[in-house]
C-alpha cells in the first residue's frame, strides 16, 4: 500500500507561481544578465570621457538689499576723502558761506543807515552856556534820538536776528553732513579725525566758538594750514577735526 509521495508525507500541495492580475503571467526573472520578460528595461550607461560634468545650478535669489557693483581698480566711491583740503579751497568755501549769510542783512545795515541819516536833527545848543559840556551831551543824544526813525531800527534788528540764524543753519548743516553750502560747492568736508565722521551740532558749535582764537596774533591762526602737515587751524586742533576733499 502506498501512502503518497514520499518527500511530501503530509500531501501538502507545491506552491504555485503567483498569477498576475487579469490572468497575466507572472514576469520571468533574469538570466545571465539578459532582462526577463515584464522587467522594465533600463538604458545602456555610457562611459564618460574626461572630468564628470556637474549639472547646472540655477542661480539662487538673494535676500536684502541688492549689492553694488564694484568700482573699477584705482577709483574711489563718491564722497570718500581724497586728502587733505588746500588752504585755497578752504577759503573759497569760507568767502561763500559769509556771502549766503551776510549778503542780505548787510543790505539792511545800509538802508537802515541810509533812513537814519536822512531824518539827522541838528542839535539845539542854544540853551547851553559856554563850556557846559554836559549840556551839549544832552542836545546831542535828545537830537539823535528824535531823528533815528523806528523803521531803521526794525532793519537792523532784522539783519541781526538774520546774520545770528544764518550762522546757527551753517553749524545745524556742517555738524549733520560736515559739509555747508559753501564747502559742498568748493568739494571740502569737516570730520572728526578720530573716527572719520561729522561732528555732530554740539561739538560743531564748539568749533566754532574755537574759530576766534584764529584771529589772535594778526590772524596767525587762518594762516596755520599753509604750512601744518594736516591742514590745520588752531580752531581744528583743539576741536580734533581735520578739513579733507571729497569727490
Amino acid at each position: 500500500m502506498s501512502f503518497g509521495d514520499p518527500n511530501n508525507p503530509y500531501g501538502q500541495q507545491p506552491p504555485q507561481a503567483p498569477q498576475g492580475p487579469y490572468g497575466q503571467q507572472p514576469p520571468v526573472p533574469p538570466q545571465q544578465g539578459q532582462p526577463g520578460y515584464g522587467y522594465p528595461q533600463q538604458p545602456p550607461q555610457q562611459q564618460q570621457y574626461g572630468y564628470p560634468q556637474q549639472q547646472a545650478v540655477p542661480p539662487q535669489q538673494q535676500y536684502g538689499y541688492p549689492q553694488q557693483a564694484a568700482m573699477p581698480y584705482g577709483q574711489q566711491m563718491p564722497g570718500m576723502p581724497m586728502g587733505y583740503a588746500s588752504w585755497g579751497s578752504r577759503l573759497g568755501a569760507f568767502l561763500l558761506d559769509g556771502l549766503m549769510i551776510a549778503a542780505v542783512p548787510i543790505i539792511l545795515y545800509i538802508v537802515s543807515i541810509v533812513m537814519a541819516a536822512g531824518s539827522a536833527v541838528t542839535p539845539d545848543y542854544s540853551s547851553c552856556s559856554t563850556g557846559d559840556y554836559t549840556c551839549m551831551q544832552n542836545a546831542a543824544n535828545d537830537a539823535a534820538s528824535s531823528s533815528t526813525p523806528v523803521g531803521a531800527i526794525i532793519l537792523s534788528i532784522l539783519a541781526w536776528l538774520l546774520m545770528i540764524g544764518g550762522t546757527f543753519f551753517l553749524i545745524a548743516k556742517e555738524g549733520a553732513s560736515g559739509q555747508t553750502p559753501g564747502k559742498k560747492v568748493m568739494g571740502v568736508k569737516v570730520i572728526k579725525e578720530a573716527t572719520g565722521q561729522p561732528l555732530g551740532f554740539g561739538m560743531t558749535f564748539v568749533r566754532y566758538l574755537c574759530r576766534y582764537l584764529n584771529g589772535l596774533l594778526c590772524g596767525l591762526g587762518w594762516l596755520w594750514p599753509l604750512w601744518d602737515d594736516k591742514s590745520q587751524t588752531w580752531a581744528d586742533k583743539l576741536a580734533g577735526t581735520v578739513v579733507v576733499s571729497v569727490k
